[in-house]
């Protein structure tokens, strides 16, 4: 749920809305052009000996003499660039859980291998990765202003010495587009491309969405509602903005849509509701927000809540409002979308 352009939300409300992004806070600024991310340099192919340039969603072009090994990187980057065989050196953002397992954002990255410099919003240890001797940082970018994810703006000074950054737009596109821009970035760093799990992945990631098309085109009369849960909140997200949904839109899924003037508070990406009125919108199938920075649908306890006949028919399935943009990762986004329209049963 960033928002374009400096404006300021709650920190529960950004945390937890779903459609929008990530643990917290208000987004500052960073720049990137809707245009910019379609012819946005694939980077550069260069050998792992050569020089390195890479331009990225602000249009800034990142040059080095050598392709870099010091990579520090938001943790769902870091996860979808470990998919693709190439391994960061440090993280910031959701790894580790308060048990000390893998975040969700973390995917199938090993956390005990790379220097964690901050677990939540707000968090960036500039000591340790000074320490690290950073080659380059990369994260992702929720507006128009070209906001570098979970980078606390206090020190962005300070970090932005340090090392150049690298951002990849996650903003009012459909996920095809960043994901393009993330296999781009791993065959710039060495990652080999033409590898059978990498190439088999991206196979299953366009038969996920056409069995999701095809599965929306049977069930039109199927009204999906994206949401997210906090203590005093029910968030409905709208499928402009997000890159998740407006991709599954695309392809036919029929959404419930908040009215503009509603998501007016949350930024343009969701409206907010009280418990008392989380049966506003009539909803056959609800995708709940699976960060941790969420309360899961399992612990959710308000009355209001177990009456929806979503709930009641056990039409809940999960959603990632801030995907690992690798295809491995991508594809159970789409399988648990069609899966869930192939079975459903109009209800609202």
């Amino acid at each position: 749920m960033s928002h374009a352009r400096a404006i300021h939300l709650s920190r529960r409300g950004l945390l937890a809305a779903g459609g929008a992004v990530g643990l917290g806070v208000a987004l500052a600024a960073c720049g990137e052009d809707k245009g910019k991310a379609k012819d946005g340099g694939s980077g550069s192919t260069a050998a792992k000996s050569g020089p390195w340039t890479f331009k990225d969603d602000r249009g800034k072009t990142v040059k080095l003499d050598k392709v870099p090994a010091n990579i520090v990187a938001f943790t769902g980057v870091g996860a979808a660039l470990y998919d693709y065989g190439v391994q960061v050196k440090g993280v910031f953002g959701p790894t580790t859980t308060t048990g000390g397992k893998p975040d969700v954002q973390a995917g199938d990255m090993d956390v005990s291998k790379v220097t964690v410099l901050g677990n939540a919003w707000g968090q960036f240890n500039v000591e340790k990765y000074a320490a690290l001797a950073p080659d380059v940082l990369i994260t992702t970018m929720f507006d128009d202003a070209g906001t570098l994810w979970y980078v606390p703006e206090q020190s962005t000074k300070q970090i932005a010495e340090l090392a150049p950054s690298v951002g990849i737009s996650v903003y009012d596109r459909q996920i095809t587009q960043p994901l393009q821009r993330m296999w781009d970035l791993a065959e710039s760093l060495g990652a080999d491309m033409k590898a059978a799990k990498v190439t088999d992945a991206k196979k299953r990631f366009e038969a996920a969405a056409a069995r999701l098309r095809a599965a929306a085109k049977a069930k039109p009369h199927l009204k999906v509602m994206a949401g997210s849960a906090s203590d005093q909140l029910f968030y409905v997200s709208g499928t402009h903005l997000s890159i998740d949904l407006e991709y599954f839109k695309a392809l036919g899924v029929n959404f419930v849509e908040p009215p503009e003037s509603a998501k007016k508070q949350g930024g343009g990406w969701y409206e907010s509701l009280s418990w008392e009125n989380v049966d506003k919108y009539q909803a056959d199938i609800i995708m709940m927000d699976d960060r941790s920075s969420a309360i899961q649908p399992a612990d959710i306890t308000k009355p209001t809540w177990k009456k929806l006949p979503a709930v009641k028919a056990g039409q809940v399935i999960a959603r990632s409002p801030e995907p690992i943009l690798s295809y491995d990762k991508c594809v159970p986004l789409l399988t648990s979308l069609a899966e869930a329209l192939e079975k459903a049963k109009k209800v609202s």
